[in-house]
């Protein structure tokens, strides 16, 4: 059946690869956005009630993607701006659901696997992950605690604990090729830092999944199951992009290229060992569970180039 979905922050690289996912599908997409710029853009600010409440009665599903780029310097003026560019929009949303009559039936939440404690040996899932304490994780924590802070009785609430997305032209990945090809493609740190990555389609299919399971509820990981070492992602890169070596970069020199380019390590760094056991148990099924599975897709190529060196 046809449905009316709302997405709110809809226009960067997950909203639109899930703007295609759905129209594909043949549901009616409308997007939430401070800049409309199409047809179905409807302008909100993200702070206060306007008349883009109205689209959302009688909705079907609300998809909430709000959240400043964390690809920066933490600094006190970006820390702030990322934490209520989260809270700001969803406290809003819970507002604006109580006020009407027919609100949607799910409400799906944008969050990151970043909530959990860095970790080698423990695999961090929805039931027995810890979370920590530091500033990205304090920003997850009040993020779900906004979200969950009221119950709709009417509307289902589901967290998307979203790991590192690979896409052929956004996110993550454009970056990684970028200093692959420049020969910086060799581990970061020692390289034993755990990855847990995701393809865009696995996220729109994922997202699909819990929509339609209507017993799915609470925090959810959007992971592939296949977790490597950093070291194993960065030779798997070098391999899909024709590269026999790629330079390795220690912790200081991440520091010093990371001060330079107004980001962080972290993003790097930090060892994600994170496993969709939610998804699993309720049968959703991976397109591109193994990391070379999605390397040939995301660069069209069927081409396995043998190479020695393995940094």
């Amino acid at each position: 059946m046809k449905k009316k979905i709302i997405i709110a922050g809809g226009t960067g690289f997950i909203g639109n690869a899930l703007e295609e996912h759905f129209v594909k599908s043949g549901d009616q997409v409308q997007i939430l956005t401070r800049k409309p710029s199409a047809a179905n853009h409807i302008y909100w600010d993200g702070k206060t009630l306007g008349n883009w409440v109205n689209d959302l009665d009688g909705a079907d599903v609300l998809i909430n993607l709000c959240g400043k780029s964390v690809d920066c310097r933490y600094t006190q003026k970006n820390k702030k701006a990322i934490l209520h560019s989260r809270i700001d929009p969803t406290n809003l949303l819970n507002h604006a659901l109580q006020t009407i009559d027919n609100p949607p039936i799910i409400w799906l939440n944008a969050s990151s696997a970043t909530i959990y404690l860095a970790s080698w040996d423990n695999v961090m899932t929805e039931a027995n992950g810890i979370v920590g304490d530091d500033f990205s994780m304090a920003v997850c924590k009040e993020w779900e605690h906004a979200f969950y802070n009221l119950t709709l009785p009417n509307t289902r609430k589901v967290s998307l604990r979203m790991s590192i997305v690979l896409g052929q032209n956004e996110g993550a990945l454009p970056k990684y090729k970028q200093i692959t090809k420049l020969g910086l493609g060799g581990c970061q740190g020692n390289g034993k830092q755990l990855v847990s990555w995701v393809h865009i389609e696995d996220v729109c299919s994922s997202i699909s999944f819990l929509i339609d399971n209507k017993h799915i509820t609470g925090p959810v990981n959007i992971t592939s199951p296949h977790i490597v070492e950093n070291r194993t992602f960065m030779f798997s890169l070098r391999q899909h992009l024709g590269m026999s070596w790629g330079l390795p970069q220690p912790k200081l020199l991440l520091d010093l290229g990371a001060f330079f380019l107004r980001t962080e390590t972290e993003l790097l760094m930090k060892s994600r060992n994170v496993y969709p056991e939610k998804l699993l148990d309720n049968g959703f099924q991976f397109k591109y569970s193994d990391l070379d599975s999605a390397f040939k897709h995301l660069f069209k190529t069927d081409k396995m180039v043998r190479f020695v060196t393995n940094f």
